[in-house]
């Protein structure tokens, strides 16, 4: 698949992106307090890594293959843990931080999809965008469900 120069800019745009959200959700799945916050961090991780894998067969030239389904990213089942009030605040603070970063990366998709000329990255990349929408509902019914939001 050839890129055009904006294709190959809006990319490597991308997978700065998603290296971004790897490291940073690898790192708060062990910061986080509670073993449901620290499974939705580290299935987050997985399942961004997997969209930079994407990212990067896309800059070397191969043409993306379809995925159907969501992105298998689920909630982990809901547990009673108590959280110290300083703990509690952390995981706040990180949960708050993903959202965001999630609100962000979303709009990066949304752009480079609208700006490719290839039909098989723009599927892609909006099935990715996509994903990316659940990982931040997935955040905020968490942040929800145990009062952080």
């Amino acid at each position: 698949m050839a890129l055009t120069e904006k294709e190959r800019y809006l990319l490597e745009d991308l997978k700065q992106q998603e290296q971004i959200c790897v490291d940073k959700y690898s790192e708060y799945a062990q910061r986080a307090s509670t073993t449901q916050l620290k499974n939705l961090f580290s299935a987050i991780s997985q399942a961004e890594q997997g969209h930079l894998d994407m990212v990067n067969g896309m800059l070397a030239g191969r043409t993306p293959s379809e995925k159907k389904g969501k992105s298998g990213t689920k909630l982990p089942t809901p547990r009673k843990e108590t959280a110290r009030s300083q703990d509690k605040k952390l995981d706040a603070y990180l949960c708050a931080d993903a959202l965001a970063t999630e609100k962000h990366v979303s709009s990066v998709y949304d752009t480079s999809i609208f700006e490719c000329c290839s039909e098989s990255m723009r599927q892609a990349l909006s099935q990715i965008e996509s994903q990316e929408q659940h990982h931040g509902k997935l955040l905020y019914d968490y942040m929800s469900k145990n009062g952080i939001c």
